[in-house]
């Protein structure tokens, strides 16, 4: 059986978070989700702490500013680039000052490479996405920045191991060819499958952690994933149909963790914990693995990030999410 960083019945979270204050989101992850806590991401502090923006910051020699349109390649850096970086330093000074003993697993999260390609402009406008050059040097500088982000991480964290989850809402819109071009009066070519693999691998080779891709999505391309490295898959669990079912089977027989996104991440009445749990007992007995197998290898969240929901929301559902996996894990024993 594979080994998971993370022990049976864990729960985490997606990402992002409602608020300014990093202190304050890191302390009510680490107090509700003590087994696999995260780094929060707080977009309410503006430009710069979005998901585009924050990655964008880590890209080596890439500088980039904000249009009306969204962020956009730069000569040089700005106060945009600077920006970036400052959110994501005053939030590692938090991270070292209030989780600096923290000893088990601990994710991080960044933008992978192709949603990041659909979400930045060349010089000129049009999205990178569009360049077959540009995207393989935003991937090579992707892959540079993220290797010294896990650094600094474990630089801050000596005794944690670092879980490093890429967010790619965007890469079946990629795959598909549905990506609207900058005008939005066309959409872009395809990625062909083989292309797109080929960048996720070449960022999760060089990060060194053990590697999550995150996408909450329709489409999930469960074989191309695999395929670039992923150990773990983190998806809403409402968008697993059926007609997926031979991908999420393969992939959980090859010890692949899930990441189930299993409560609601906007604000909404939350069912009696039986009813959170049934769809992942649901889901598992389509397979017929084995119970233990589903507490060993899934992991609970909310459905997607938690920016949209009220802070009430989310401690509430992140207590869900840790009751829900402590229920599935009572009942493989």
């Amino acid at each position: 059986m594979t080994s998971f960083p993370w022990q049976a019945g864990t729960a985490t979270g997606v990402g992002s978070y409602p608020g300014e204050d990093p202190a304050e989101a890191l302390r009510i992850v680490l107090g509700e989700l003590p087994e696999l806590p995260h780094l929060p991401e707080l977009p309410a502090r503006g430009p710069g702490a979005d998901l585009a923006g924050r990655t964008a910051g880590l890209l080596v020699e890439m500088p980039v500013h904000l249009e009306p349109s969204g962020w956009r390649f730069s000569d040089r850096p700005g106060r945009d680039t600077q920006r970036s970086r400052d959110h994501l330093a005053r939030d590692l000074d938090v991270l070292e000052e209030v989780a600096g003993g923290h000893d088990g697993p601990f994710k991080i999260q960044v933008c992978g490479p192709w949603t990041l390609a659909a979400s930045i402009e060349l010089r000129h406008g049009d999205r990178a996405l569009k360049d077959p050059g540009a995207v393989r040097d935003l991937t090579a500088s992707l892959a540079e920045g993220v290797a010294g982000h896990v650094a600094d991480v474990r630089r801050r964290l000596p005794a944690a191991e670092i879980v490093l989850q890429l967010d790619e809402p965007g890469l079946p819109a990629a795959l598909a060819g549905t990506v609207p071009t900058a005008s939005g009066f066309s959409r872009l070519r395809a990625i062909e499958e083989p292309v797109a693999e080929e960048a996720l691998r070449t960022v999760i080779d060089a990060a060194g952690a053990y590697p999550v891709v995150h996408c909450c999505a329709r489409n999930v391309p469960y074989g191309l994933l695999r395929g670039a490295g992923a150990k773990a898959l983190s998806v809403d669990l409402r968008l697993v149909p059926r007609r997926y079912d031979d991908a999420v089977g393969e992939a959980i027989d090859a010890g692949i963790g899930l990441f189930l996104g299993a409560v609601p991440a906007t604000d909404a009445a939350l069912p009696p914990l039986k009813e959170t749990a049934e769809p992942v007992r649901e889901l598992w007995r389509r397979f017929g693995f084995p119970a233990q197998r589903l507490a060993e290898q899934v992991v609970i969240t909310p459905a997607c990030g938690m920016a949209g929901a009220s802070p009430r929301h989310v401690r509430a559902a992140l207590k869900r999410c840790r009751d829900t996996a402590r229920m599935l894990y009572e009942a493989a024993l």
